[in-house]
């Protein structure tokens, strides 16, 4: 029967939670050569393992010698509660850290969907956002979505609320017709963009973004970019958040990504955290992977742009007591506190 192996491939990601299952050839990454060129400009930043293994990164089957295809996958994160109030002195958290570690939950998913693809008959290799895959790529040539202006995949039921996964296999599998760009002539994203990180139309300096500022870079933050950032201690939503095709976004059905009670806590309360307390609070949270310097340095910065002379006791006893990091950050929001005092 016509499509009956690819049925049975979506049923299987239906069964195990995911959203969308879309299928597309394996081959050369549409967008390799361009990929190399944001590489060749240091466009990436601190995050020098895109630099590794350029080939199996541009085609998939350097990933597996046989692959046929690339099943691309979605899974909608879209919390069910409100953003806290932004009057309480809390720091923001982008939406995707507001639960369980999305890498974590996908790959156990995924590792399950592999297992039954090989009762299928085939050999597979997947990932999460940690494998050498242009996975945007894939997700716009097999129709899950387009790529938007400010590099974010768009769905047009899920808006930008999800995640990409992906299964390189050896199945033959139909692949799917792409969908049309429906960005038109909307510039939200762009215009948004606190630190003018998108450039143009779907091209990215990493090294502006907010959330590779607070997320992956490991240094000092840059001085120019630091009132920006303003009451953001991981991440940034502000080009998602502002996407029209968002309207159609519903709560997500995972109970893993729902929201935990840290995204309440006051920034001053995070200054406060031990090691032990920091590495028990965010547990099996995204959050964790940067570490409680890098977190508590976001934390100043923040206490920098809103906060008031009451936090500067926290901040004295921070800037005098933890590493070089910390403090730098501790005495610049002294400092942009008591010019508004």
């Amino acid at each position: 029967m016509a499509l009956e192996l690819e049925n049975k491939v979506r049923s299987i990601a239906k069964d195990l939670g995911f959203d969308e299952c879309r299928f597309s050839l394996a081959k050369e990454a549409s967008h390799a050569n361009q990929f190399q060129d944001w590489l060749d400009e240091g466009k990436n930043g601190d995050m020098k393992w895109m630099e590794r293994s350029p080939e199996r990164r541009k085609d998939p089957r350097h990933l597996l010698k046989e692959a046929k295809t690339v099943i691309v996958l979605a899974i909608n994160y879209y919390p069910s509660r409100s953003d806290p109030r932004s009057s309480d002195k809390l720091g923001r958290f982008a939406k995707y850290a507001w639960g369980e570690d999305y890498h974590l939950v996908v790959d156990k998913k995924l590792k399950a969907f592999s297992a039954a693809l090989k009762d299928l008959g085939g050999e597979q290799r997947f990932y999460v956002d940690y494998g050498p895959i242009l996975e945007r790529d894939f997700a716009t040539d097999s129709g899950l979505g387009w790529n938007g202006k400010s590099t974010v995949q768009i769905h047009q039921s899920l808006g930008t609320w999800f995640f990409l996964a992906e299964l390189v296999t050896t199945l033959n599998l139909i692949s799917d017709e792409p969908v049309p760009n429906r960005c038109g002539k909307c510039t939200q994203c762009i215009d948004i963009c606190p630190t003018e990180a998108i450039t143009s139309p779907h091209h990215l300096d990493a090294r502006r973004c907010i959330s590779y500022l607070t997320i992956e870079h490991k240094g000092s933050i840059p001085q120019e970019y630091r009132k920006a950032i303003g009451d953001r201690i991981f991440g940034c939503d502000d080009c998602l958040e502002v996407c029209p095709w968002n309207r159609f976004a519903k709560a997500s059905n995972e109970v893993k990504f729902t929201a935990r009670d840290y995204i309440d806590m006051s920034l001053n309360d995070f200054l406060k955290l031990s090691e032990e307390n920091f590495r028990s609070i965010f547990s099996r949270s995204p959050v964790k992977r940067i570490g409680r310097d890098r977190f508590l340095r976001n934390v100043c910065i923040a206490l920098g742009n809103i906060g008031d002379i009451s936090d500067i006791q926290c901040l004295e006893r921070v800037a005098a007591e933890e590493n070089q990091l910390v403090s730098e950050h501790a005495k610049w929001a002294i400092e942009q506190i008591n010019s508004r005092s």
